[in-house]
């Protein structure tokens, strides 16, 4: 057999190109198959019913219910709190569909326009509207993130979550016996500098419109502040920080908010992938705070609540969640006991959010 040498250079030139075609898939499309072999159990449907105190549903008509009870059925999904009610003839539109069709299947919360902040009588309209809207049938109040990030006050200035003049919609909350679920800030990565150490770079890259400065309204840390006085400012409040408050990434610290605010209550919608990183952290967690955690997915899509099942139920290790740009790591089971299960799935909701029916829930 003769043996062909090739001049140096071409052999450069092939090696050269065989990484460079390598090199064409980015980070962005990076996304390997585990060859890692151990026990698996999905699960489609929660062990117990749950409440999903936070969903998000702008069509609510005969039609889109009757779609939305077949999905919620497969899941085992008893009652859905929709946190985008709106107020006035908008809300009561939802709560009249909701009356006619599933009376105990859906929840609908009330929300506040705070443009006019600094208005003569603004305070006092606000809290006697939302009076109105709880009346007319809603069972809490959902306040988005825009507070603390994008209102300003007649004289255009940033209206902070514990400025005085919201008192009476807190107050009111108070004293109708209604929870407000709140929406404060984002993710502290999207006010980080998006560099090799920041987390949430992929996502930065691929939804840029997330990524503050430092400074963008306010620093990350004083919005969050804001939230935390306001909260201690009105002991009698029930509130549910959601998405864990942004904590859920340091379950130490938020033990200490815990503790320090016993009026806060969180939900777990959107960072369960916190969660499925830390098994035994969050396990301890939850069994600590089981009377303070509720369940939420937030954005209504069916095929994703299995991985939350699974991270909440099972003890299965290192299985794939389901958006790489949200979470680039593998979820592990925390195994939650039966009685944490239930609590976290709708005891806790039951307790909080007033007029729910628990026929649709296992007796004790």
């Amino acid at each position: 057999m003769k043996i062909i040498k090739l001049p140096t250079i071409i052999v450069l030139l092939l090696i050269l190109g065989a990484c460079g075609q390598a090199q064409e898939m980015g980070f962005e499309e990076y996304n390997p198959k585990s060859t890692l072999v151990v026990p698996e159990n999905p699960v489609s449907r929660s062990k117990f019913p749950f409440i999903d105190v936070h969903s998000h549903q702008r069509d609510m008509s005969a039609a889109a219910l009757a779609t939305l009870i077949s999905d919620m059925d497969r899941l085992n999904e008893g009652i859905m709190v929709n946190l985008s009610g709106g107020s006035g003839s908008n809300l009561n539109d939802k709560l009249e569909s909701v009356k006619k069709n599933y009376p105990n299947r859906f929840v609908v919360f009330a929300n506040v326009d705070f443009e006019g902040v600094g208005k003569d009588g603004w305070s006092e309209k606000a809290a006697a509207q939302l009076g109105e809207d709880i009346k007319n049938g809603a069972k809490g109040l959902k306040i988005y993130k825009s507070l603390g990030l994008r209102y300003k006050d007649t004289d255009g200035n940033r209206v902070a979550i514990d400025d005085p003049r919201l008192d009476p919609i807190w107050a009111k909350c108070s004293e109708l016996g209604v929870p407000v679920l709140i929406h404060a800030a984002d993710p502290k990565s999207f006010w980080d500098e998006m560099d090799s150490d920041n987390e949430r770079w992929l996502e930065l890259k691929t939804h840029s419109r997330r990524k503050r400065s430092a400074t963008d309204p306010a620093p990350w840390e004083q919005i969050i502040a804001e939230q935390h006085r306001m909260f201690k400012r009105n002991p009698n409040t029930k509130f549910i920080n959601a998405h864990m408050g942004w904590y859920a990434n340091d379950l130490g610290k938020l033990g200490e908010l815990l503790d320090e605010i016993p009026n806060m209550n969180v939900g777990i919608a959107a960072v369960i992938a916190e969660l499925g990183r830390q098994p035994q952290n969050a396990k301890a967690f939850f069994i600590k705070y089981q009377d303070r955690i509720l369940f939420g997915k937030d954005s209504w899509k069916p095929e994703e609540f299995p991985t939350y099942f699974r991270v909440l139920e099972t003890a299965d290790e290192y299985f794939p969640y389901y958006k790489k740009y949200h979470a680039f790591w593998a979820m592990y089971g925390l195994d939650l006991p039966d009685d944490v299960l239930k609590k976290v799935y709708y005891k806790n909701a039951l307790n909080l959010i007033p007029g729910l029916d628990k026929s649709l829930f296992p007796a004790e």
